[in-house]
């Protein structure tokens, strides 16, 4: 018979467990085994178990811990933590069908079905694989197909004297056929051969691995005890016929709803028994287990974290690290969030690092902290079709701001003339270039200049930008009044900070030039921060008072919000002739 048993779970563990479910069959215990069916990669997936106080769906609230050994761990490490303790085994009933028939039956069962997150309502049976050309030779009970089937894989029959095909024989093939083709080319014939197949591990006796997200076993009974207790199991099986063994060609599993995980076949809801009726199926009782690997990062954190702390769930992406920025009420477990974050996100994700700092310098670099996984800091990355690379250490980037470049990209003409006046390693600069005439780039950060100069090697543009290593005013001042400089058409100053305090360098900036010469306004693009109730207006105001000018247009564009009431803000407008042609204002 089949049987249901609880294992009491490690008393490490702190997660509540449900309630155990009593089992529709009423006799003593017998010995059972268990059959592996499927075992799925974190890629894909499968589960369940039935608790009406817990919601719909997988959860670490439900189902049973497996006796399995916790890890011994070193109390002076505080990022490690015994993965073993998230191990959850659910029971569920699964109807066992023929494989041509299990698709229509997903179909036509859909609602009855388990569809859990990443859980696949189909279960393969290893072992159980018969190609579908050959299924008509097992069906019938004559000797003509067999005997058919004997030519198609060895090339006769037994009495027959038909040759072998040389199709079904390669490799004999790719060894005797040298005299022409394959002395001289050898990789040919290297080619040509088809591989050993190499010994598969034993699926009963291989150990979970660590890329595997769940686990499903199928219960099976012990045939001689069984039989001495005289076992009457008809009301779990469609057909006598098709008992557990008697089934002829491959089959598949269908996961049943948590909800059927105890029920006979005449307790089943009267539309599944219509879909079975009249065709051969069989209910299969089977365990799942979901690993460390299936749950997800919020799932885990919730776990480890006390009550009432909000689990941190936003972060940004550089390359190969995640950037973090905890809370104060975080710190204490940083190294916990850190390793969940970073098995969550492999094997993209090899560094988790945390801002432990605000930017306080004129470089714009973050203090970090590295949490996780290796201490490089230096890294690639892609975007806009571009290749940067990028030391966070040194040099300030922000991912968060992509689709803002992208804006500003969309703006930029092919006639264009782009002045980035705080580049940085050239993210804007580097884009611009592939899509305007010519680009002058320039940073403070020697580091930045270093990166700028590799990035514009790297994606092809060396020769479409020159890059300076100025003060944000003098940059402006001699690039501007330059003999040798084309006339610049859009400027970018991206330094949210102080950014606006650099416009006083505009003014009387043509003040030198000929009138009479004909010349272009640049069109200005700086950014800000703003915490007023108004911030377009607060940010409108000190432009204005920068530039000592209040008649001009200003377009202002919301870039996001870095912080609770805090603005980042783009302000776009041309610059206006009386402020580039005015004179020299004396600070009083």
């Amino acid at each position: 018979m089949f049987t249901k048993f609880m294992l009491r779970p490690s008393s490490s563990f702190s997660l509540p467990l449900s309630p155990p479910v009593t089992p529709f069959f009423s006799k003593p215990s017998t010995a059972i085994t268990f059959r592996r069916i499927a075992v799925v990669s974190a890629a894909h997936s499968l589960s369940v178990t039935l608790d009406e106080t817990h919601p719909y769906g997988p959860s670490l609230s439900k189902g049973h811990q497996p006796s399995v050994e916790p890890k011994s761990l070193h109390q002076d490490n505080e990022n490690i933590f015994d993965e073993t303790r998230f191990i959850r085994v659910f029971d569920i009933t699964a109807i066992r069908v023929s494989a041509d028939r299990c698709y229509a039956l997903e179909s036509q069962l859909r609602g009855h079905l388990l569809n859990w997150p990443r859980i696949r309502n189909i279960a393969r049976v290893p072992g159980d694989e018969i190609d579908g050309e050959l299924q008509k030779y097992f069906n019938s009970n004559d000797g003509e197909p067999l005997e058919s089937l004997n030519r198609r894989i060895y090339g006769k029959a037994e009495g027959d004297g038909e040759p072998l095909s040389p199709v079904l024989y390669r490799d004999k093939l790719a060894k005797t056929f040298n005299s022409r083709g394959y002395e001289k080319f050898r990789n040919l014939a290297k080619l040509s051969r088809p591989k050993r197949k190499t010994k598969k591990e034993p699926s009963q006796i291989r150990e979970h691995k660590s890329n595997e997200c769940y686990l499903l076993d199928e219960v099976v009974e012990n045939d001689a005890s069984d039989h001495e207790k005289g076992e009457d199991l008809s009301g779990l099986l469609g057909d006598d016929a098709y008992r557990l063994g008697k089934w002829k060609g491959s089959t598949r599993l269908l996961l049943l709803d948590e909800k059927h995980a105890y029920k006979s076949f005449d307790e089943m809801p009267e539309a599944i028994k219509a879909c079975l009726t009249g065709s051969p199926f069989e209910l299969v009782r089977c365990k799942l287990t979901l690993y460390y690997s299936y749950w997800q990062m919020n799932e885990i954190l919730e776990a480890l974290l006390p009550k009432g702390i909000i689990v941190p769930s936003s972060f940004e992406t550089v390359g190969h690290i995640i950037h973090l920025n905890l809370r104060e009420e975080h710190l204490p477990y940083k190294n916990l969030i850190a390793k969940v974050v970073l098995d969550k996100n492999k094997p993209k994700i090899q560094t988790v690092v945390n801002k432990i700092d605000s930017i306080n310098n004129d470089f714009r670099t973050m203090s970090l902290e590295v949490l996780a996984g290796n201490h490089s800091l230096v890294t690639r990355v892609v975007e806009n079709g571009l290749h940067f690379h990028v030391d966070l250490a040194t040099v300030y980037w922000s991912s968060k701001l992509a689709t803002e470049r992208q804006r500003l990209l969309n703006s930029f003409t092919r006639s264009d003339v782009v002045c980035d006046v705080f580049a940085g390693v050239g993210p804007l600069a580097i884009s611009a270039a592939k899509k305007v005439k010519h680009v002058y780039a320039n940073d403070l950060n020697p580091h930045a200049i270093d990166y700028i100069e590799k990035n514009c090697v790297l994606n092809k543009l060396e020769r479409k930008i020159e890059v300076f290593n100025m003060d944000g005013r003098r940059f402006i001042d001699a690039i501007f009044k330059s003999q040798s400089c084309r006339p610049i058409t859009q400027v970018v100053m991206n330094l949210p900070k102080d950014a606006a305090e650099y416009l006083d360098a505009f003014k009387g900036i043509f003040r030198d030039m000929d009138m009479n010469k004909e010349l272009i306004m640049p069109k200005i693009h700086v950014y800000g921060f703003s915490k007023a109730e108004d911030p377009e207006f607060d940010f409108h105001e000190r432009i204005r008072i920068a530039l000592s000018e209040v008649a001009f247009e200003v377009k202002m564009h919301k870039v996001r919000l870095v912080a609770p009431g805090k603005w980042m803000l783009c302000a776009s407008f041309v610059l206006p002739e009386r402020v580039a042609f005015a004179d020299p204002i004396l600070e009083m």
